[in-house]
C-alpha cells in the first residue's frame, strides 16, 4: 500500500509538469492570435491521450510493484515458517545430539573405568604372577637344599644299613652256632631221659659213654642201681639247668637283634624273627614254671575290641547329609541372570569396619559363581565385593576390598550343584584374610589392605555387581542359584565359630546384617524361610 501511493504522487506531480508546460509558451506569446477552438481540442485531447498513455504506464508499473511487494510478503511469510521449521528441528536436532553426547561421554566414563580397572587388575595379576614366581624361586631352592639333606642323609642311612647288615651276619653266624649247640644238648638231653626210662637190666646197652660202663660193671647190681640212677638225675638237671641258660642268652640276643634292626633298618628292611620253640622245650618249660594266668577283663575286652576295628576297617563312616544342617533362618532364589535380580539392604552399617566376616549356604547350578555381594560408595563402586562372572577363570571369585586391591579365591569345588558353606574372613588390623569351604581353609594371605576402613552409608546388593552407585548391573556378573543362612560380622570370626555355623549349630554373637534386614527383593528373586536346609529345597 505505500508503494501505491508513493506511485498516484508521482504521476499526479508529472501530469502537473505537462500542464506547466503546455500553459507557459501561451503566456509568453500574448500577441499571437487564437488558434481555433478544434485545434486546441485537438491538443487536449493528444495531450489527453498522451496522459492516458503515462497514466497507464505508471499504473501497470504500480501494479506490477504491488504484485511484486505481495510475492515478497508472500515470500518472506514461507521464508519464516521455513525458517520456524529448520529452527524447530535444528533445537530437536540439538537435544537429540546432546542427550547422544551425554550418554557418550556416561558410557565412555564407565569405559574409562573400566578400563582403569583392567589395568590395575592387571598390574595386580602381574604382582601376583612376579611374588608367586619369587615364592617359587625360594621354594624350589628350599626343595634342592631338602634334597640335599635328604641325600646326604639317605647316604648315611646306607651307610648305617650296610654296618648293621654285617653285624647282622655276624649275629646270625653266632646265633646258628648257638641253635646248633643248642640242638646238640637237647639230643643229649633226649638221650639222656630215653636212659632214665631205661629198666635197670639194659642199662649195659645205653649208658652215655664207654668211660662210664666199667665202673658200673665192676659193681653189684644192688650197687648200681641207686648210684646209676642218683647219677643219671644229677646229669639231667646240669643238661637242663645248662639248656635253660643258653636259650635265654639265645633269646636276648634275638631280642637284642630285632631292635638293633628297627632302629636301625630303611623302610622295606625286615628284622630278624626269634626262633620258634620246639614241642620238647615248651614241654620243659612249662614243667618248669607253671603258666601264667591271663586276666579275665583282658580276655573279654580283646576280642571286642577286634571286632569294632574290624567293622571300622569294613565299613566306612557315610558323610554327613546336609539335609541334618538345621539354623539356616532363611534363603534367597535368584532364578536366571537378569539384572532385574537382586536384593537390597535398608540399614547398613553406620560405622566404618576395620574387620568383616561374611558366611553364606551356596548352592548354584550355574558352571561360574557370580557375583554374591557388592557395596558401593558414592565416589567408589568397589568398596567391598565378592564378585565372580561368566568369564574365564570361572572356579575363582574376586575378594575386593577397597578398589583395585582384590584376591583371587577358589571357587571351583562350589560349582557342582550341591550346598556348600563359604566363609570369609578380613582383618584390617593384620592385614590378612582366610576363605573358608566347608569348615576347610580353602585360601588365606597376607599384606592385603591393612589399615584400610570400609567406609559406612553406601550401597549393600546381593546378587549383582554394581557399576554406579545402586545400579549399572550386567547380566554376565549376576548371581544364579540359591544363598541361605547368609549373615555378615563387624569382626573376625575363629574358625571353631565358622565350624559351628557349618555344623548348623546356629549363627554366632554380634551379626550385623542377615537376610532378616533385606528390605528390597527386586525382579523374580523370591526368600524362603526355612529351618533346615532339607526344608530350603
Amino acid at each position: 500500500m505505500g508503494v501505491g501511493t508513493q506511485g498516484l504522487s508521482l504521476m499526479v506531480l508529472i501530469l502537473a509538469g505537462v500542464c506547466l508546460q503546455g500553459t507557459r509558451p501561451q503566456q509568453a506569446r500574448p500577441g499571437e492570435t487564437r488558434k481555433p477552438f478544434f485545434e486546441r481540442f485537438r491538443r487536449l485531447e493528444e495531450q489527453f491521450r498522451r496522459f492516458q498513455e503515462v497514466t497507464l504506464g505508471r499504473l501497470q508499473e504500480i501494479a506490477a510493484n504491488y504484485n511484486v511487494s505481495y510475492n515478497v510478503d508472500a515470500s518472506f511469510r514461507r521464508l519464516e515458517e521455513k525458517h520456524e521449521a529448520l529452527e524447530s528441528a535444528a533445537n530437536a536436532t540439538h537435544a537429540a545430539l546432546h542427550e547422544e553426547l551425554r550418554h557418550l561421554k556416561s558410557g565412555a566414563k564407565k569405559l574409562q573405568n573400566k578400563t582403569k580397572k583392567a589395568a590395575l587388575r592387571a598390574q595386580a595379576l602381574e604382582d601376583a604372577r612376579q611374588e608367586r614366581e619369587r615364592q617359587g624361586a625360594a621354594q624350589q631352592e628350599a626343595r634342592e637344599a631338602l634334597l640335599a639333606n635328604l641325600t646326604q642323609e639317605v647316604a648315611r642311612r646306607r651307610e648305617d644299613t650296610r654296618a648293621l647288615q654285617a653285624s647282622q651276619g655276624s649275629l646270625r653266624k653266632a646265633l646258628e652256632s648257638l641253635q646248633d649247640a643248642l640242638q646238640n644238648q637237647g639230643a643229649k638231653l633226649a638221650e639222656l631221659e630215653q636212659l632214665a626210662k631205661t629198666p635197670p637190666e639194659h642199662n649195659e646197652v645205653l649208658l652215655p659213654s664207654a668211660l662210664e660202663a666199667a665202673p658200673l660193671l665192676n659193681r653189684s647190681p644192688t650197687e648200681k642201681e641207686p648210684e646209676a640212677a642218683a647219677g643219671q638225675s644229677l646229669t639231667l638237671k646240669k643238661l637242663r639247668a645248662k639248656h635253660r641258660q643258653r636259650k635265654k642268652l639265645l633269646q636276648q640276643q634275638n631280642r637284642r637283634l630285632e631292635g638293633r634292626a628297627q632302629n636301625g633298618s630303611l623302610p622295606g628292611q625286615k628284622p630278624a624273627l626269634p626262633e620258634q620253640k620246639t614241642e620238647e622245650e615248651e614241654t620243659e618249660e612249662e614243667e618248669e614254671a607253671p603258666p601264667r594266668p591271663e586276666p579275665q577283663g583282658l580276655r573279654q575286652e580283646q576280642p571286642v575290641m577286634d571286632k569294632a576295628s574290624e567293622e571300622e576297617q569294613e565299613v566306612p563312616k557315610a558323610p554327613r547329609p546336609p539335609g541334618t544342617i538345621c539354623n539356616v533362618g532363611a534363603m534367597l532364589v535368584f532364578p536366571n541372570a537378569s539384572t532385574e535380580n537382586f536384593a537390597a539392604f535398608g540399614p547398613h552399617f553406620h560405622t566404618a569396619l576395620l574387620e568383616l566376616s561374611l558366611c553364606s549356604w551356596v548352592r548354584t547350578s550355574a558352571r561360574y559363581l557370580g557375583t554374591i555381594l557388592s557395596y558401593a560408595t558414592e565416589d567408589n563402586d568397589n568398596k567391598l565385593v565378592l564378585h565372580g562372572r561368566d568369564a574365564a577363570p570361572r572356579n575363582a571369585v574376586h575378594f575386593v576390598i577397597g578398589d583395585p586391591a582384590f584376591r583371587e579365591l577358589p571357587v571351583g569345588r562350589l560349582l557342582d550343584g550341591r550346598w556348600h558353606h563359604l566363609c570369609v574372613i578380613w582383618s584390617s588390623i593384620q592385614g590378612r584374610y582366610w576363605f573358608y569351604v566347608d569348615r576347610r581353609l580353602a585360601s588365606m594371605g597376607s599384606r592385603f589392605q591393612k589399615g584400610y576402613e570400609v567406609p559406612a552409608g553406601g550401597s549393600l546388593v546381593l546378587g549383582q555387581e554394581q557399576d554406579t552407585f545402586g545400579g549399572g548391573f550386567e547380566p554376565s556378573e549376576a548371581f544364579v542359584g540359591h544363598l541361605a543362612g547368609w549373615a555378615m560380622w563387624d569382626r573376625a570370626l575363629s574358625p571353631g565359630e565358622v565350624s559351628g555355623i557349618a555344623i548348623g549349630n546356629g549363627l554366632p554373637r554380634g551379626p550385623i546384617l542377615s537376610l532378616a534386614n533385606v528390605t528390597k527383593l527386586s525382579g523374580a528373586v523370591q526368600k524362603v524361610s526355612c529351618r533346615c536346609l532339607e526344608d530350603c529345597l
